[in-house]
């Protein structure tokens, strides 16, 4: 395949050619229907409040946060990093810096911050990252220990007894 160099001045040109050369499979071609209504979009992006949470260096703790979905290359990235392949277990330090979006008020969150953060956090991320890309939700069903009633809870954040 060749690929084409077109400065701007040259793509008015292209589109023009573009646009003579094909009118009549424009014509053929059926109007694209209307999206459903009760069709979501697919969430990419999912809050979350950690455990204990995130202490700055200024002291400041950090709860809230995001995290999205992570793509192929966030899994694969990780692979390559040399502090893996010295120690494999920093893998899940590396893939979460480079899926969770914002934390509080840090929206460069890097392997340095995730490093920093309590085991409980990070086990609580780790779960949460895995929620979230194989199962595409923060739901889980859980039963109560008492009367022993199920029902679902949702995971990304809140405090427990919290309405």
């Amino acid at each position: 395949m060749r690929r084409r160099t077109v400065t701007s001045g040259g793509l008015d040109e292209v589109l023009d050619s573009l646009a003579s050369a094909q009118p009549a499979a424009r014509e053929e071609a059926a109007p694209a229907p209307p999206p459903a209504r009760d069709q979501q979009a697919m969430r990419s992006e999912f809050d979350f409040e950690l455990p204990r949470g995130y202490v700055d260096d200024e002291g400041q703790v950090h709860r809230r946060g995001s995290m999205r979905l992570a793509t192929a290359r966030d899994e694969l990235r990780p692979q390559i990093d040399l502090r893996v392949k010295e120690n494999p277990a920093y893998l899940s330090v590396v893939l979460l810096s480079q899926v969770i979006t914002q934390l509080g008020t840090i929206t460069d969150v890097h392997a340095g911050v995730v490093e920093r953060m309590y085991a409980t956090d990070v086990a609580f991320l780790q779960d949460f990252y895995r929620r979230i890309n194989s199962e595409g939700h923060t739901h889980a069903a859980v039963t109560c220990p008492l009367c022993h009633g199920s029902f679902e809870v949702d995971l990304s954040g809140g405090r427990l007894g919290e309405s």
